[in-house]
This record gives structure tokens, sequence and C-alpha cells, in this order.
């Protein structure tokens, strides 16, 4: 059975508390990352390649991305 967006990468996951919505994420992982009205990130719910999902935490500036 082939393999589907879900099932390969890495997920990647934002701390609400520390995230200060700058929109690196967002930039960097566009249509795995939207931001809301206020500029905070909305992580969709899929595998991002783990290439890309390491730059997206390496980026933020406020430490706030981290993989799960």
């Amino acid at each position: 059975m082939p393999s589907t967006d879900r099932e390969v990468g890495v997920r990647i996951a934002v701390d609400r508390v520390l995230c200060t919505g700058h929109g690196v994420c967002a930039r960097t992982l566009p249509g795995r990352i939207r931001l809301d009205e206020w500029g905070y990130p909305i992580v969709e719910a899929v595998a991002v390649d783990p290439v890309d999902a390491d730059l997206a935490v390496k980026l933020c500036p406020a430490r706030a991305l981290y993989l799960r």
C-alpha cells in the first residue's frame, strides 16, 4: 500500500506560551503552517519533511517550535 503524506515525515508543534507571532514558521513551511488573524501559527495535522521541519525549528526566533 503506498504511503500518504500523513504517514511520511515528522510532526511539528508550537509552544503557544513561547510563541511571539513572528511568522517565520509560516514562511518556512507554507501549506503546513498558516497564521491566524493575530499572526500566530496554526499547524496543519500533517507530517512535514524532516529536513524542512528541522530548519523551521532552528529559524524560530522565539524557539517556540518543536518536533513531536
